[in-house]
């Protein structure tokens, strides 16, 4: 190929009823590896989950005198193969909220939330960032969330973590299909059983022939993605629209609509699949995922030897089955056999995550992947889930590499220190020229 040949970052491939951003090609680049478009490369996503986790599950197994992350726990070990791009602070709290409903709503906002008022106290972070990297990309922002199970499932607070200004929350999807159509499709002036491949093949094929090889086969790495996920998805909307029909199904599960997989491990992969596709595609360059809304009560059942409901493990310490939102169905022998069945649930998310991270690392990128250049946020509003703890919040950061992030670490804070300074880091790496963020007014220590 012709070296003087390029292409621009923005460059995607067009068809009838659809367009099909492309992931980034030697073609975008200079002999420096610069973008000849000059886009910020920078990603953000938040990843929340709800009820807390069991004291002591969140440290590490082994860190070294200097503080590198040597071993992770067994509650951890599914992310131990990306132990080196991980970051685990102790001691991080949100000054201003925390809880099932107040710090859902505020944790990434850095205000106080206003129940009276339904306010969150400010723009969240992402939005903050939407505003301002969002004008290069098909979306501003992209919120996700899976569909939700219990008593509070349509509690506004508890289902809201991104918000276009204190009082409105910005709009979240929970079907994989239409995330997809979000990114793909561009008129619904389309045969339903079309492929995105399909209306551009054309257009694919004419640009694949100006390609080098590198790139082609960057191309066609990144449409067979996009086939598999259609596959993927076609298969779940057949799954689902069986169990609706399905009168066997346990009375406790509730059915899933079409276009939800009836897994929720399938469902929580498709919907990752979707932020890696967004930021693969650079359709969208900051994502939100809300693993359930803030006060969860999910059974977890078809994980081995896991019994009730995720909020009614997280009081770990109450084990006759008939406190709080009990199902009035499950107890459990001792405080140790149910922590041990809040700290599994505690684990397949973690799996979730890793899912995530393996995805990200694959992807390819000039010299570095999508992970070195994506700032990952992975936590929960309340710290012990029996205790309602405002201290030592799960959290983790993942990837950020090629970020001024130094990876790797355990960072031990002395005394609570506040997440919004991460966020202000975050804020400062998208090159956003910005003094404070909710209650902070410097970044967090310890990131380089």
């Amino acid at each position: 190929m012709n070296k003087s040949w390029r292409l621009t970052r923005r460059t995607a491939l067009q068809g009838f009823g659809a367009s099909l951003a492309l992931p980034l090609l030697e073609c975008m680049q200079d002999a420096k590896g610069n973008l000849y478009d000059q886009p910020s490369q920078a990603r953000m996503a938040f990843l929340y989950f709800p009820n807390g986790v069991a004291e002591g599950s969140w440290e590490p197994e082994r860190v070294s005198g200097d503080g590198r992350l040597e071993q992770l726990n067994k509650w951890m070990k599914p992310l131990e193969r990306h132990r080196k791009q991980l970051l685990i602070p102790r001691n991080i709290w949100t000054p201003r909220g925390n809880g099932h409903m107040a710090g859902t709503a505020t944790w990434l906002t850095g205000g106080e939330y206003s129940g009276r008022h339904v306010s969150a106290g400010g723009k969240s972070v992402d939005q903050l960032a939407a505003d301002h990297v969002g004008k290069d990309t098909l979306l501003n922002s992209l919120q996700l969330s899976v569909r939700g199970e219990g008593y509070f499932s349509k509690s506004l607070p508890r289902n809201t973590i991104s918000w276009l200004d204190e009082k409105t929350p910005a709009a979240r999807e929970i079907e994989p299909r239409i995330v997809f159509d979000q990114m793909f499709r561009t008129t619904d002036q389309f045969a339903p059983d079309n492929s995105v491949l399909d209306l551009v093949l054309e257009d694919a094929k004419s640009l694949q022939r100006q390609l080098g090889a590198i790139d082609r086969d960057k191309l066609e790495q990144y449409l067979t993605s996009i086939r598999a996920i259609e596959r993927r998805l076609r298969f779940a909307e057949e799954q689902s629209a069986r169990a609706v029909k399905n009168n066997l199904l346990s009375d406790r599960l509730q059915r899933p609509a079409p276009g939800i997989p009836q897994d929720h491990g399938q469902y929580m992969k498709l919907m990752l699949d979707m932020m890696v596709l967004g930021f693969w595609a650079d359709a969208t360059r900051v994502s939100t995922f809300m693993l359930d809304h803030g006060q969860s009560n999910r059974y977890f059942n078809f994980i081995d030897g896991v019994q009730g409901t995720w909020h009614a493990l997280s009081h770990y310490h109450d084990i006759s089955g008939e406190t709080e939102d009990d199902d009035g169905q499950t107890s459990w022998a001792s405080v140790d056999e149910k922590r041990g069945m809040y700290n599994a649930v505690t684990r397949w998310h973690h799996e979730q995550v890793a899912y995530l991270l393996d995805r990200l690392s694959e992807i390819s990128e000039g010299d570095s992947t999508l992970l070195d250049n994506s700032m990952i946020v992975y936590g929960s509003s309340l710290g012990d889930g029996h205790e309602h703890s405002a201290d030592n919040l799960p959290v983790l950061f993942a990837g950020g590499s090629n970020l001024n992030i130094k990876p790797g670490r355990y960072l031990d804070y002395e005394n609570n220190t506040d997440l919004n300074r991460y966020y202000l880091a975050m804020l400062h790496r998208m090159r956003i020229d910005i003094d404070r963020f909710g209650t902070a007014e410097d970044e967090l220590s310890g990131l380089t």
